[in-house]
C-alpha cells in the first residue's frame, strides 16, 4: 500500500452479523395475549389448550366477527361483554353425533353395562356433552339394557349456548340417516325412530329420554370433581388439552370414579402417559374403555 494511501474502511458486509433473531409469528403473539385477556377480564383460562387447533378457532372467530386480526379480538373481547357468549361458543368444540364410533357402544353393552347392572343405584357422568348427541345415546343405551330407571346421567359442558341445545333434543334432519346407521351398528334393538320423530328440518327426541339427565355447567379446566360417578364419558375432548391439563383433568376423573368405576376415551385418546395411568386397568383398549382399580370387595 502506497504510504499516502488511507486505509479503506470496512463495509457493512465485513462487520460481524448477528445471526437473526428467532421471532414468533406475528399471530402467535395476538393468540398469547387473547388468551391472557380472556382469562383477566373474563375468568376462562385456556392456557393448556394444544395451540395448533386453538389457533385455528380464534383465527375463524375473529373472521366471524369482522375483527381484522387476533389483537383486534383481543381488545374488543376485553372491553365487550355482550360478546363474550360468542367467544365461548367458539372455543369449544361441540362437535359429535349419535353412537359415534359405535364399536365403543357395543362394548359398553356388553362389557361395562353387566356389571354397572349390580349397582341398586348408577351415576354417570357425561364431561364435554357439547350439544347432547351422546347424552341421548347414553339414555338410549340404558333404556335397551333395563338400567335406566336407577340411573342419574350429568350431562356437563363450559358451552351454555351447546347446553342449552343439549336440552332440547333437536337436531338436523340431515344428521338422521347417519344417527340411525350409527345405532343399528351399535347393536340397537329398534329403529331409532322408536325414540324420536322428524318434523320440518329436524329431528327432536322424546322428552322422557331426558327424565333422568341433569344438565350443568362445569368447565374441566378449572372446576373440581362433580359427583361420585360409576361411569366416566368424556370422549374427543382431552386431545384439545396439553399434557399437563390431561393429567390434571385424568386425575379428576380418578377421584370421580367410585372404587371399580370406567371411564370411556376417544378412540384417539390414551391415558398410557399420564401419571394416573397406574390407577386404571384398561378393560378394552380399542375402545378406550379402562376400570379404577378393583372393585370393592
Amino acid at each position: 500500500m502506497a504510504a499516502n494511501a488511507r486505509p479503506r474502511m470496512p463495509t457493512l458486509a465485513a462487520h460481524h452479523r448477528e445471526p437473526p433473531l428467532n421471532r414468533p409469528d406475528p399471530d402467535d403473539v395476538e393468540l398469547e395475549l387473547f388468551i391472557r385477556g380472556l382469562q383477566l377480564r373474563h375468568g376462562y383460562d385456556f392456557s393448556q389448550y394444544a395451540r395448533a387447533s386453538l389457533k385455528r378457532r380464534v383465527q375463524a372467530l375473529a373472521i366471524a366477527t369482522g375483527s381484522r386480526t387476533i389483537g383486534e379480538l383481543t381488545s374488543r373481547v376485553v372491553r365487550d361483554d355482550v360478546l363474550l357468549p360468542t367467544v365461548v361458543s367458539a372455543m369449544s368444540v361441540p362437535v359429535s353425533e349419535m353412537f359415534r364410533d359405535p364399536p365403543v357402544f357395543r362394548a359398553l353393552r356388553a362389557e361395562v353395562l353387566p356389571i354397572l347392572a349390580s349397582y341398586p343405584h348408577i351415576n354417570i357422568w357425561q364431561a364435554g356433552c357439547a350439544r347432547g348427541e351422546e347424552v341421548y345415546t347414553l339414555a338410549i343405551l340404558l333404556e335397551e339394557a333395563g338400567l335406566y330407571d336407577r340411573c342419574q346421567i350429568f350431562a356437563t359442558d363450559f358451552n351454555d349456548a351447546a347446553l342449552a341445545q343439549a336440552q332440547e333434543g333437536i337436531f338436523p334432519v340431515t344428521e338422521a340417516r347417519q344417527y340411525a346407521e350409527n345405532y343399528l351398528a351399535a347393536g340397537g334393538a329398534h329403529t331409532l325412530n322408536h325414540y324420536c320423530h322428524a318434523k320440518y328440518d329436524h329431528i327432536k327426541f322424546d322428552s322422557a329420554l331426558r327424565r333422568n339427565v341433569t344438565f350443568a355447567n362445569h368447565n374441566l379446566v378449572a372446576d373440581g370433581v362433580f359427583c361420585e360417578a360409576h361411569l366416566i364419558l368424556c370422549r374427543n375432548v382431552l386431545i384439545y388439552f396439553t399434557n399437563p391439563l390431561q393429567d390434571r383433568v385424568l386425575g379428576l376423573f380418578r377421584n370421580t370414579l367410585v372404587r371399580g368405576g370406567f371411564l370411556c376415551l376417544g378412540s384417539k385418546e390414551s391415558i398410557d402417559y399420564s401419571e394416573n395411568a397406574r390407577e386404571f386397568v384398561a378393560l378394552n383398549r380399542r375402545a378406550r374403555i379402562y376400570r379404577l382399580g378393583a372393585p370393592s370387595a
